[in-house]
């Protein structure tokens, strides 16, 4: 039988389906500079309990260091027929410094070792991701300054309802960012904990400076109770749902750019390094990459009850169960991350139409409720002047009119209180300035919210 971790208990090894079910190795190629890092420090943790001699640390954590310059090079030549990563450093570490190889487990399980290994991946890839989100928004910010004056029909239920900035549209989509920012350091705070020394559920034996390691290992707190911190698996849960979060306001920032750059819209276009064409349909120039986006958020979306299914019924401390949590942040931090770079990518590729948004306006009657709150500051009650303003809107219905251009008369037939000065009211201009709410569209406003953003952000 090949020798494992555990092959004292056993007489016989795995079966080959079990082996093949069970076995994470390459999958846990993520952890394994991780991995490497902690038993370091676990044999300065031994070395400083008497358990090893300086010496004997010295040397632990030199071959440990050539490994990990190894793994960095050619992980492939390295790897055996090892249940996981931490059988794996544990059996390379033996082959190259024989007995002592052996004391390298002592005071440690798995448990806390697996533990350590998925915060400190957590805490690293929620940096790189909090830097990308902050690309997105560098990005937004970019093609709302470049577009400041652009006027944009808002929409409720995909109709049109009222004009504002394209600007400030995209300021919409910062402020969605600037919330998932928030979330993603949330789960770093989560992350942020050192459950080194737990051992396999009750603590260690020996004694070890767990505070120590804690400042070693660059976390900011301890874990409390040793059989919470081997079972634990919140922060994931909290990190899943801070991307699968993010992903959904991608996905309708993606959904907009597929929709805007359609032929039936136009409003924009997408170059052509995100886009792809048909093999049948030469004319096609589909937003490929967007619709990809929209797709992968399903998969993260499905990541997070996947773990709360994954955690739901179990009793403490570890179970093997929690083999399958890891995988499920691993593919989603890998979609969070591809999508940001791909979105930044988009957006600066993307040109607006003019024309195109100009039509919207010419035909539409974006400008009603301008003309309801016209009246209600004539002294009328808004629920009078929305019926009012319906009767007007249907009557330029009739006569294949835009709002704005109905005559002095026209408007009166419908409502004395209608004066000249209405005409100042009817514009896209008017409608935006008038807005001159903290938070609103108005010209002043978005310059203002784009100025505090530059600063946070450029």
């Amino acid at each position: 039988m090949t020798e494992t971790l555990y092959s004292g208990r056993f007489e016989e090894g795995l079966a080959p389906a079990a082996k093949a079910y069970s076995y994470t190795l390459r999958q846990d190629l993520a952890l394994v500079h991780y991995d490497i890092r902690v038993n370091q420090v676990h044999a300065q943790l031994l070395e400083r309990a008497g358990i090893l001699s300086s010496d004997e640390s010295e040397t632990l954590q030199s071959t440990l260091a050539d490994l990990d310059d190894a793994f960095a090079v050619n992980p492939e030549e390295l790897l055996g027929d090892d249940e996981d990563i931490h059988a794996c450093i544990e059996r390379l570490v033996t082959e190259r410094c024989g007995e002592l190889g052996k004391k390298i487990h002592s005071g440690k399980s798995r448990n806390d070792q697996v533990i350590t290994d998925a915060r400190m991946y957590c805490k690293t890839e929620l940096k790189g991701l909090k830097k990308k989100v902050r690309g997105v928004i560098r990005q937004l910010l970019v093609l709302a300054e470049e577009n400041i004056e652009v006027v944009f029909p808002g929409f409720t239920h995909f109709q049109v309802a009222q004009p504002v900035l394209f600007s400030h549209h995209c300021l919409a989509y910062v402020a969605m960012l600037e919330r998932d920012l928030l979330r993603l350091d949330q789960a770093y705070v989560s992350s942020d904990v050192c459950p080194l020394g737990s051992a396999a559920l009750a603590g260690n034996s020996y004694g070890l400076d767990r505070d120590w390691a804690c400042q070693a290992l660059d976390f900011a707190r301890l874990s409390e109770n040793s059989m919470d911190a081997v079972s634990d698996r919140d922060f994931l849960m909290e990190t899943l749902s801070a991307i699968s979060l993010c992903m959904l306001h991608l996905s309708r920032l993606a959904e907009e750019l597929v929709l805007w750059s359609s032929d039936l819209i136009g409003f924009v276009s997408l170059g052509e390094d995100y886009s792809t064409g048909s093999s049948i349909m030469p004319q096609k120039k589909n937003p490929d990459i967007a619709e990809l986006l929209r797709g992968k958020t399903a998969k993260t979306s499905a990541n997070v009850m996947a773990m709360q299914q994954l955690i739901k019924s179990l009793p403490l401390a570890y179970n093997r169960d929690l083999q399958e949590d890891k995988p499920l942040v691993y593919e989603s931090v890998a979609i969070l991350s591809g999508s940001l770079t791909c979105m930044t990518g988009m957006l600066a590729s993307l040109q607006i139409n003019q024309d195109a948004i100009s039509a919207v306006f010419a035909k539409g009657y974006s400008l009603a409720t301008e003309l309801a709150d016209y009246l209600v500051k004539k002294g009328l009650p808004f629920r009078d002047c929305h019926r009012i303003c319906a009767e007007i809107v249907r009557y330029a219905i009739e006569q294949q009119k835009p709002l704005e251009a109905l005559s002095l008369e026209e408007f009166q037939s419908k409502c004395g209180d209608i004066t000249e000065d209405v005409f100042s009211v009817l514009t896209l201009d008017a409608a935006l300035a008038v807005k001159s709410v903290y938070g609103g569209t108005a010209p002043e406003q978005v310059r203002f919210q784009l100025k505090r953003l530059k600063e946070v952000y450029l």
